[in-house]
C-alpha cells in the first residue's frame, strides 16, 4: 500500500505535467483554437469598419434632414431636381430633340 502511494506521488505529477505539455499545443493549434481566434479577430475588424462606415452615412443623413428642415432652398432644389416641379409663376419650355 505504501509502495503504491509512493508510486502515485511520484508518477501523478509527472503524468499531469506531460498531459499539460502535450495537451496545450494540441488545443492551441486545433481548428477551434488559435486559427478560430484569428478568424474571429478578422471578422471583428471587418464589422468595426462597417460600423464606422454606417456611422458616417448616418451623420450625412442627419445633416440632410437638418438642411431639409431648416433650409427652404434645399427643399426647393429637391422639388425641382428630383420631382420636376416648378412654381406657378414660371413658364416651362419643352424642346423637341434628344433627352439627356
Amino acid at each position: 500500500m505504501a509502495r503504491l502511494r509512493l508510486l502515485l506521488e511520484r508518477i501523478l505529477p509527472i503524468a499531469v505535467l506531460a498531459m499539460a505539455l502535450i495537451g496545450a499545443p494540441v488545443m492551441i493549434f486545433a481548428p477551434e483554437g488559435l486559427p478560430r481566434l484569428r478568424g474571429l479577430e478578422r471578422e471583428l475588424d471587418s464589422v468595426a469598419e462597417e460600423n464606422r462606415q454606417l456611422e458616417r452615412e448616418i451623420d450625412d443623413l442627419r445633416g440632410q434632414v437638418t438642411r431639409l428642415r431648416d433650409d427652404p432652398a434645399a427643399v426647393e432644389r429637391i422639388a425641382r431636381d428630383d420631382l420636376g416641379l416648378v412654381r406657378q409663376s414660371e413658364m416651362v419650355f419643352q424642346f423637341a430633340g434628344k433627352r439627356r
